[in-house]
Protein backbone atom coordinates (compact mmCIF):
# COMPACT_ATOMS: atom_id res chain seq x y z
CA UNK A 1 0.00 0.00 0.00
CA UNK A 2 1.15 3.16 -1.27
CA UNK A 3 1.10 6.28 1.25
CA UNK A 4 2.56 9.93 1.04
CA UNK A 5 5.52 10.68 2.55
CA UNK A 6 3.86 13.76 4.24
CA UNK A 7 1.07 11.30 5.90
CA UNK A 8 3.45 8.93 7.35
CA UNK A 9 3.14 9.05 11.12
CA UNK A 10 3.50 6.47 14.25
CA UNK A 11 4.72 2.94 13.03
CA UNK A 12 3.92 3.34 9.85
CA UNK A 13 6.98 6.60 9.64
CA UNK A 14 9.09 4.15 12.21
CA UNK A 15 8.94 1.67 9.42
CA UNK A 16 9.94 3.63 7.05
CA UNK A 17 13.16 5.14 8.89
CA UNK A 18 14.07 1.41 9.57
CA UNK A 19 13.70 0.73 5.61
CA UNK A 20 15.52 3.91 4.66
CA UNK A 21 18.52 2.54 6.96
CA UNK A 22 18.89 -0.62 5.55
CA UNK A 23 19.30 0.32 2.04
CA UNK A 24 16.46 -2.25 0.43
CA UNK A 25 12.73 -2.69 1.15
CA UNK A 26 11.92 -4.44 3.99
CA UNK A 27 9.27 -7.84 3.08
CA UNK A 28 9.47 -9.31 6.68
CA UNK A 29 6.74 -8.57 8.72
CA UNK A 30 9.02 -8.92 12.27
CA UNK A 31 8.23 -6.97 14.86
CA UNK A 32 12.08 -5.70 15.24
CA UNK A 33 11.38 -3.49 12.45
CA UNK A 34 9.16 -1.24 14.67
CA UNK A 35 10.77 -1.73 17.62
CA UNK A 36 13.02 2.03 16.98
CA UNK A 37 10.73 4.38 17.47
CA UNK A 38 12.63 7.12 15.50
CA UNK A 39 9.88 9.57 15.41
CA UNK A 40 8.99 9.66 19.19
CA UNK A 41 12.48 8.72 21.31
CA UNK A 42 14.91 11.57 20.73
CA UNK A 43 17.98 8.58 21.21
CA UNK A 44 16.53 7.23 17.99
CA UNK A 45 16.10 9.72 15.64
CA UNK A 46 18.40 12.60 16.78
CA UNK A 47 21.42 10.61 15.87
CA UNK A 48 19.92 10.39 12.22
CA UNK A 49 19.06 14.20 12.39
CA UNK A 50 23.11 14.73 13.33
CA UNK A 51 24.38 12.43 10.90
CA UNK A 52 22.27 13.76 7.69
CA UNK A 53 22.33 16.84 8.96
CA UNK A 54 18.49 17.80 9.12
CA UNK A 55 17.62 20.71 10.76
CA UNK A 56 14.02 21.66 12.13
CA UNK A 57 12.33 24.54 12.86
CA UNK A 58 9.41 25.72 14.78
CA UNK A 59 6.92 28.21 12.29
CA UNK A 60 3.84 29.77 14.05
CA UNK A 61 2.18 32.10 11.68
CA UNK A 62 -1.51 33.37 11.33
CA UNK A 63 -2.58 30.92 9.11
CA UNK A 64 -1.87 27.41 10.68
CA UNK A 65 -1.45 26.76 14.23
CA UNK A 66 1.07 26.27 13.72
CA UNK A 67 4.08 23.31 13.21
CA UNK A 68 7.49 22.35 12.47
CA UNK A 69 9.40 21.99 9.82
CA UNK A 70 12.42 20.46 8.53
CA UNK A 71 14.95 20.51 5.82
CA UNK A 72 18.45 18.66 4.85
CA UNK A 73 21.08 20.31 4.10
CA UNK A 74 21.26 22.63 1.14
CA UNK A 75 17.52 22.73 1.49
CA UNK A 76 16.96 19.60 -1.27
CA UNK A 77 14.39 17.96 1.24
CA UNK A 78 12.01 19.56 3.31
CA UNK A 79 8.94 18.62 5.61
CA UNK A 80 6.79 19.67 8.33
CA UNK A 81 5.41 17.62 11.17
CA UNK A 82 3.70 18.09 14.49
CA UNK A 83 6.40 17.56 16.35
CA UNK A 84 9.99 18.24 15.73
CA UNK A 85 11.20 14.55 15.25
CA UNK A 86 8.07 13.32 12.79
CA UNK A 87 9.06 16.31 10.76
CA UNK A 88 12.44 15.66 10.44
CA UNK A 89 12.22 11.75 10.43
CA UNK A 90 9.75 12.43 6.97
CA UNK A 91 12.47 14.94 5.80
CA UNK A 92 14.89 11.97 5.83
CA UNK A 93 12.41 9.14 4.30
CA UNK A 94 11.26 12.03 1.68
CA UNK A 95 14.74 12.23 0.92
CA UNK A 96 15.51 8.93 0.17
CA UNK A 97 12.26 7.47 -0.72
CA UNK A 98 10.55 10.46 -2.48
CA UNK A 99 6.88 11.66 -1.96
CA UNK A 100 5.45 8.42 -1.37
CA UNK A 101 6.05 5.21 -0.01
CA UNK A 102 5.33 1.29 -0.02
CA UNK A 103 3.96 0.48 3.47
CA UNK A 104 2.81 -2.57 4.87
CA UNK A 105 -0.87 -2.43 5.38
CA UNK A 106 -0.47 -3.52 8.89
CA UNK A 107 1.24 -0.44 9.62
CA UNK A 108 -1.32 1.80 9.06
Amino acid sequence: MKIKTAELTGRALDWAVMRVKAGKPLHTRSPFLVAAKYSTEWECGGPIMEQEGISVAYIDDNIADGAWFSSTVGGDENAEGPTPLVAAMRCYVGHILGDEVEILPELI
